[in-house]
């Protein structure tokens, strides 16, 4: 066998379970739609990920990280009384446990080892609840470098908590006033500070979003948790898979981990929770699968929330990381080849949610996973059912949303 035979041997073996040809697409969406000063930026990282993702000596680095510095595994716990409460079998996948209290400590790592090995010295990111901005402060100060993350004025207002810590982490916070200010103008201008710094600076894409090779490269980074959950399912239940995965999508990050290992498994159900915000038909929704059209946006064909004349529309969230008008290729193509059921869930189910899982179990959910929980209040499942929420992250960042909203709705129980 050849060196080409053997690198397109285990090419494929690492992306046998995303739905994607080799130039980024996935079915009609993926793609790489970027201006001309990025072409060759692109290319190099497409090929950098391509040479390291299969290289033992990478992957023994990001997994001892992982292991030894994240603190993974992180535990799959069967909620008992969250349980009762539905008459089934709920287990969280606890990725609210980990170092920096989410799952996008993952992509950090990997993504930042990654920029080390193609001798980028400056790191740039985009934050929409700040989780993964943090996550990337955090790993530049492990490793030393440069850190510069752009976040939203509207998201830095009401995610102060995670703006400290980036600035304790030697991080610059750049607030992003354009737009809605909000993720998809913070990430508008870390693309704007891509194009001019391409030889220095690597950008940390925090979702499954982007250009080809960003889309896949995040999952495969994320994968580790659907990776956790089989082998800790067979020794909880005495089967590698569940009945149901459930995770939250914003661009999809945690979702695309969550249901990796499980995407070629039909007897698995795959179910996305969007954010509904007022309502999918009030006006102020970051339903994008349900309220998207075919177009472009941030370099990938995917659905996204636009005019007829194709202006992007301004998503409404009550959850910061979670009101992105598109949404990543992947789960565009798995919505629309029916793999991957959506249902929006809105923000007076997600608070309802989280203080029920609060009351129940003791955990405190990050905003966005509370949409994921939300899904349990609409899709009924039977006894004999092992049903796994992937718990993307913990409630800190959220507490003064979660007090302000219960003192506006002292009438209303959440």
């Amino acid at each position: 066998m050849t060196h080409n035979d053997l690198q397109a041997t285990t090419l494929h073996h690492r992306i046998a379970h995303l739905p994607v040809d080799e130039a980024g697409y996935y079915g009609r969406f993926g793609g790489a739609y970027i201006p001309e000063i990025l072409y060759s930026n692109v290319e190099r990282l497409k090929q950098a990920y391509h040479r390291y993702a299969d290289d033992p000596e990478f992957n023994a680095q990001y997994e001892r990280l992982l292991r030894d510095y994240v603190g993974r595994p992180s535990p799959l716990y069967r909620a008992d009384r969250l349980s009762q409460h539905y008459a089934t079998n709920i287990y969280l996948k606890r990725e609210d446990l980990n170092h920096t209290g989410a799952h996008k400590i993952n992509n950090a790592i990997g993504s930042v080892l990654l920029a080390q090995r193609m001798g980028k010295h400056r790191i740039i990111a985009e934050t929409g609840a700040g989780q993964h901005g943090v996550a990337t402060a955090t790993v530049c100060a492990l490793m030393g470098l440069e850190c510069v993350v752009y976040m939203g004025a509207t998201d830095v207002a009401r995610q102060r908590p995670n703006v400290e810590r980036m600035k304790m982490l030697g991080a610059t916070v750049v607030p992003v006033t354009s737009g809605n200010a909000t993720l998809k103008d913070a990430t508008n201008e870390a693309i704007r500070d891509w194009c001019c710094h391409p030889d220095t600076t690597f950008y940390v894409i925090g979702s499954t979003v982007g250009p080809h090779p960003y889309p896949e490269m995040v999952a495969r980074f994320q994968s580790v948790i659907s990776r956790e959950m089989q082998s800790q399912l067979l020794g909880q239940t005495g089967r590698d898979y569940p009945d149901a995965v459930i995770a939250c999508v914003g661009g999809g990050s945690n979702a695309a981990g969550a249901f990796y290992y499980f995407i070629d498994r039909p007897e698995v159900r795959l179910i996305a929770a969007e954010a509904g915000g007022k309502g999918v038909d009030s006006g102020e929704t970051a339903a994008t699968i349900q309220k998207g059209t075919e177009g472009i946006i941030h370099g990938a064909r995917t659905l996204v929330m636009q005019t007829s004349d194709g202006q992007i529309t301004e998503p409404y969230s009550i959850s910061a990381g979670l009101d992105y008008p598109g949404i990543g290729p992947l789960h565009a193509h798995l919505a629309q080849t029916g793999r991957e059921e959506v249902i929006a869930i809105n923000d007076d189910e997600a608070l309802r949610s989280a203080y029920l899982l609060t009351s129940l179990e003791g955990i405190i959910p990050a905003l966005e996973s509370a949409h994921a929980l939300g899904v349990l209040d609409h899709v009924k499942f039977l006894p004999d059912d092992v049903v796994v929420v992937n718990l993307s992250g913990r409630g800190d960042k959220d507490m003064e949303t979660y007090l302000s909203q219960k003192e506006k709705g002292k009438s209303q129980k959440y």
